[in-house]
C-alpha cells in the first residue's frame, strides 16, 4: 500500500488539476455520503490524509492528477472528466502524442478507460478509449452527469445509450453521437464481446 500523504504531499501547482474545485468538491463529497463512509474511511483508501480530502471537498486546496484518480478509485466514480483541465492557457503550437495501448488507465466497475494524451496540462479537451464493461444499466448507481459535451464514436461492438431525457439509442461499430454531457447517461455493451468506443469530452 502507498504510505498516506500529508497535506502538502502530493499537490503540485504544476500537476493536473480539476478544472472546478467546487464541482469536484461537491462530487466527491456526494458520493462518499452517497456509499455511507466518512471522510478517514475514503481518505485511508485513497492513501491520502484526512485533512487533505476535506480541504478537496471544501474547495479549499487543489488536488494533482494522481490523488484525483486515486478518489475515483475509492468511490467508483465513473467520471475521467474529472481530469480535463481548464482552458485558459497563454501557450499555443502544443502537441501531445500517446501510443498505442500506451494511454493512462482509469478502470470502474462499468468502464474501462484509457485517457489519451494526457501530458498536457490547461486544455478543454479529453479524449480517451473506453472498453463498456457494463451489460445493464442497472450496474450504474446514478446517471453520469458533468459539465460540458460529449462525442461518441463506437469502435467495435455494439452498445445502447441510455439519457435521462431521450429513449435508449442502439448502436454499432462506425455509429457516432454528440450529446450535452450534463444531461445523465450511461452506457452498456450489448455485443457479446465488450464494445470499445472513442469519447472526446469537452469542458463547458
Amino acid at each position: 500500500m502507498e504510505p498516506v500523504l500529508t497535506e502538502d504531499e502530493g499537490m503540485s501547482a504544476e500537476g493536473l488539476e480539476a478544472p472546478d474545485g467546487e464541482t469536484l468538491g461537491r462530487m466527491i463529497r456526494d458520493a462518499r455520503k452517497d456509499k455511507g463512509m466518512t471522510l478517514e474511511e475514503v481518505a485511508r483508501a485513497a492513501a491520502i490524509g484526512r485533512s487533505t480530502l476535506s480541504k478537496i471537498e471544501n474547495n479549499q486546496t487543489r488536488a494533482s492528477f494522481d490523488i484525483i484518480r486515486r478518489l475515483m478509485q475509492a468511490l467508483d466514480l465513473e467520471t475521467p472528466q474529472l481530469f480535463v483541465q481548464s482552458g485558459k492557457s497563454d501557450i499555443s503550437g502544443r502537441r501531445d502524442f500517446t501510443r498505442k495501448g500506451q494511454g493512462e488507465h482509469q478502470e470502474t466497475r462499468t468502464y474501462d478507460h484509457e485517457l489519451l494524451c494526457t501530458e498536457l496540462t490547461s486544455k478543454r479537451m479529453l479524449p480517451y478509449i473506453s472498453t463498456i464493461k457494463a451489460r445493464d444499466v442497472s450496474e450504474f448507481d446514478t446517471w453520469v452527469r458533468h459539465r460540458g459535451e460529449e462525442f461518441m464514436f463506437v469502435l467495435s461492438g455494439e452498445v445502447t445509450l441510455y439519457t435521462e431525457h431521450y429513449r435508449p439509442l442502439q448502436m454499432k461499430a462506425g455509429d457516432s453521437v454528440y450529446y450535452d454531457s450534463g444531461m445523465g447517461h450511461g452506457c452498456v455493451s450489448t455485443s457479446a464481446e465488450d464494445a470499445r468506443v472513442l469519447w472526446v469530452s469537452l469542458d463547458g
